[in-house]
């Protein structure tokens, strides 16, 4: 072979090695990055070519779905009880590609793409069949949720349910709400109009509140630092700390007072379940401090603080639903602790944490990993994955558990008569945290469980920005929630 052919042969070679290699950059390696890629038109086209999977709430109902459409898009999504909703479906969207709640968090099995779909997908391409998205039943239960939903009306808040044996989610509402079906429109102008106009929306309707903001807890924090205060083995329910009607932080000339004179205690003293019954602020602050913020923050951290918590989904099945991480300080000063050990200061939640916090007491100490979703099925109805109870944790012993359940079932019977049940032992814990410049106004908390001596449900609701204390302006809310979970 003469040195041209060579060269030629070489050029050649080259060429083939140059296509291959962009041809699998491409096609494995780019192949994701690709079709996401919200300008890549065929993708789009794909996903609404065949109907995706609906999403179900737990009594079966559709809350979400695709119906076949006469235009370039083969299906239309729709959303039941659109804005009822909108906190557990998230949207889905030709024009905005940051889809959040289940649209997103199982996007692969809901539009049939998923590696566990693949035996279905190979049977359509034999068949000619339609390729079909998965179902994904959830855990909402719609009495509860339209109680929640109801509740809040037209204030800024969230509540969240959940079932205290398993942490499945039966309720999870955010208001403002939005209605997702604005956002389904196959009007690329009208889509991008409504997205503009909802996010640009001072009230943040699309934000669930419910994951994804953090409140000052105020009261509700209590049961933490008492949990942190039994763990150690030298308080009970009757044991007396220093309480009094005032209380000045250590280091500065700022006095903490209480709400109610019962909270003072007598002669500078009060035992630790009427702290908690008539949350005193002196109490819990002087205890937070003589605990140490060690102990405090450690017990926090075992309930959940300081770290995101799994919600939904992961890498396999789109993207991932995390709630933010609720943030107890640590390594501080005694004033800045006191301040935080009564659910002020640097202290916040989500109101799924605070749900958790409940669900903790009244199931003996174990932190269930909170689910959203029960069962995902394929087209032809058979179970590809089904969930089942995750103990996340042990926070505390079920000691412990049990004289926290006596602590806040006394919340009720001293000092919330207007959170009882007839025929139903509720257990709570309120707060009021005050917010904005000068404390000007407030954060109305409930947190609670019930029946008290055969848990069903624990709820954690939130209203923010109110002039009334949390057992008025949350405690209708949750009592609502729990008697439509009881009377099913």
């Amino acid at each position: 072979m003469n040195k041209s052919l060579r060269q030629l042969f070489t050029i050649v070679v080259a060429l083939f090695v140059i296509l291959g290699m962009s041809t699998t950059i491409i096609t494995a390696i780019r192949a994701n990055q690709l079709n996401n890629d919200p300008r890549n038109t065929r993708a789009l086209y794909h996903e609404y070519g065949a109907p995706r999977g609906a999403i179900l709430a737990s009594d079966g109902s559709v809350i979400a779905k695709s119906d076949p459409s006469n235009d370039a898009f083969s299906y239309q999504r729709s959303y039941t009880a659109g804005e009822l909703y909108a906190p557990v479906t998230g949207f889905f969207s030709i024009s905005q590609r940051g889809w959040n709640g289940i649209e997103a968090s199982r996007s692969s099995l809901l539009s049939g793409q998923s590696d566990q779909l693949v035996w279905q997908r190979f049977k359509s391409l034999f068949t000619g069949q339609e390729n079909k998205g998965a179902t994904i039943e959830t855990s909402i239960d719609p009495k509860i949720q339209q109680a929640a939903y109801n509740g809040l009306a037209n204030n800024d808040g969230a509540a969240v349910a959940i079932e205290v044996k398993t942490g499945r989610i039966l309720a999870m509402a955010s208001t403002p709400s939005y209605d997702p079906n604005q956002l389904a429109s196959h009007d690329t102008s009208e889509a991008n109009g409504n997205y503009s106009t909802l996010s640009q929306d001072e009230s943040n309707p699309m934000l669930n509140r419910a994951t994804s903001q953090l409140y000052p807890p105020g009261s509700t924090f209590k049961t933490v630092v008492a949990a942190a205060a039994l763990e150690t083995g030298e308080y009970q329910t009757d044991t007396e700390i220093p309480a009094g009607s005032s209380y000045t932080l250590p280091g500065t000339v700022t006095q903490l007072t209480n709400a109610v004179s019962q909270a003072d205690g007598s002669d500078g003293k009060i035992t630790l379940e009427d702290a908690m019954a008539y949350s005193s602020n002196t109490a819990f602050a002087q205890l937070g401090v003589a605990l140490g913020d060690d102990k405090v923050s450690s017990m926090a951290k075992k309930l959940g603080f300081d770290s995101p918590i799994t919600v939904d989904g992961s890498d396999s099945t789109g993207t991932p639903w995390m709630s933010v991480a609720s943030k107890f300080p640590t390594d501080t000063t005694d004033d800045k602790l006191a301040l935080a050990s009564i659910g002020q200061g640097d202290t916040v939640v989500t109101p799924l944490q605070n749900a958790l916090v409940a669900a903790t007491v009244v199931n003996g100490g174990k932190v269930m990993q909170p689910t959203l979703v029960d069962r995902v099925r394929s087209s032809d109805l058979s179970v590809i994955s089904q969930t089942k109870p995750q103990v996340m944790s042990r926070a505390f012993s079920s000691g412990t558990a049990n004289k926290l359940t006596q602590m806040m079932e006394a919340v009720v019977t001293k000092e919330n008569p207007n959170l009882a049940i007839d025929g139903v032992q509720v257990a709570a814990k309120t707060g009021t945290a005050q917010i904005g410049d000068g404390n000007t106004s407030i954060d109305g908390w409930v947190v609670g469980f019930a029946p008290a001596d055969d848990p069903k449900i624990a709820v954690a609701v939130v209203v923010h920005n109110v002039d009334l204390y949390g057992s008025f302006a949350a405690g209708p809310i949750m009592k609502a929630m729990m008697q439509e979970a009881l009377a099913e």
